[in-house]
């Protein structure tokens, strides 16, 4: 699914250039002329305006077509993604692909780093052929081949999952162009395997680079270190681990996190607590994943009160728990029958319209329902019934019900 945060600085930045067009407006008589009838009329809204509010897939293809030499539009790749994610949603892949060969054709398409957007986009809306064509094709625009396009079209044929266009990717297009690998050409080898399974491969590929002069970095290590503990092959994880530590490569914060939840998983909450205060000592600052792993690895192992100590700890540095502490802290409160805590926790998180799941709720109700404690739990439901969007209606009934209890 794509994300949001393209489109919403694209709003931002149709609404800057709208600001724009009405302070001009406002501020110089050339921008409005007279219309027939003699009453002053002002120019077009901006195109960034246009295109973030046309929702007609020709229309905005049109639109967009009339803008493609406006520098405007074609630098604010925000505007160009946000318009080939919508065309992609209405399945007109052919407006895609004209839109985006034309902009090959244009001065433009002599620059490197424009041809590696249109390889993203092409892989965005799905186009892997395109975005590989676009690729092999760079020589015809008069655009120079560099590791930077090769690691682009070796990401996007990572997306189809065939092994062996990959491995001839790899093996023939270096030679045939010239091109240098890197060590982020490693690691997006080395991620695709680890998603496909083939563990093995994958550090091979670690193996064979480092053969050739390319030193695996700490985002090669972290990928296979998490691969191997989530296929239960510990001992090759640890044995990454302490290679990367020997050879001076340093974890950094992701790396950390995936030993701590690897600690957690195998019940071995007080080494993982340990682990984070050695980030500590070593100048590292743990984040909401390292806390939560911790704190649900206390509850885990039934150490309630070390769970607390971590979640004030937290606190204490400033970080506001997500919904993920939140769900883990109530669940094992309830279990635990502290629910005079379980409660602030849900009153605090339901405020923020961050619901814990239907039978920590349950859980929480029939605690305080059982304790007599009939006002707090009659706040937790006036809280669900304000739920957006709203919890089914045999849900909020069967939370009603543990109230009328006697």
């Amino acid at each position: 699914m794509l994300s949001l945060r393209p489109v919403r600085r694209f709003c931002r930045a149709a609404a800057a250039a709208t600001v724009a067009s009405r302070d001009s407006i406002s501020n110089t008589s050339s921008n409005i002329v007279p219309n027939c009838s003699g009453k002053p009329t002002a120019l077009e809204e901006p195109a960034l305006v246009k295109l973030k509010a046309e929702r007609d897939p020709e229309k905005l293809f049109q639109l967009f077509k009339a803008n493609a030499h406006n520098r405007l539009v074609i630098e604010n790749r925000f505007a160009f993604e946000d318009t080939v994610s919508r065309l992609a949603g209405a399945r007109r892949f052919d407006y895609i692909e004209h839109l985006l060969e034309h902009q090959k054709t244009l001065p433009q398409g002599r620059r490197e780093g424009f041809i590696l957007r249109i390889i993203m986009l092409y892989l965005k809306a799905g186009m892997i052929k395109h975005a590989v064509n676009t690729f092999y094709d760079m020589h015809l625009f008069g655009c120079p081949r560099t590791v930077k396009s090769f690691n682009a079209t070796l990401k996007v044929l990572t997306q189809t999952r065939d092994l062996d266009a990959i491995e001839s990717f790899l093996r023939e297009v270096p030679v045939k162009f010239g091109i240098v690998l890197d060590v982020f050409s490693v690691n997006i080898v080395i991620k695709a395997f680890c998603e496909m399974g083939i563990l093995d491969k994958a550090y091979l590929v670690m193996v064979e680079m480092e053969k050739v002069g390319i030193r695996p970095d700490v985002v090669t290590y972290t990928t296979l270190i998490s691969a191997f503990y989530k296929n239960n092959r510990w001992e090759v994880g640890n044995g990454l681990w302490n290679l990367m530590v020997m050879r001076g490569c340093l974890p950094n914060l992701a790396t950390f996190n995936v030993r701590i939840q690897f600690l957690v998983n195998r019940r071995r909450a007080w080494q993982a607590n340990s682990l984070m205060g050695m980030m500590q000592f070593l100048g590292m600052t743990p984040d909401e994943v390292t806390y939560n792993l911790v704190i649900k690895g206390f509850c885990q192992a039934g150490y309630l009160e070390m769970a607390k100590r971590v979640y004030s700890a937290l606190l204490e540095k400033g970080y506001k728990p997500n919904i993920k502490i939140y769900q883990t802290l109530i669940h094992y409160l309830c279990k635990g029958g502290q629910f005079k805590m379980a409660y602030a926790l849900c009153k605090d998180c339901m405020k923020k319209n961050w619901f814990p799941n239907v039978d920590t709720i349950h859980k929480l109700l029939e605690g305080l329902q059982k304790n007599q404690q009939l006002d707090q739990a009659r706040a937790i439901m006036t809280l669900a019934r304000r739920r957006v969007p709203p919890f089914p209606t045999d849900q909020l009934q069967a939370m009603q019900s543990i109230l009328s209890r006697s």
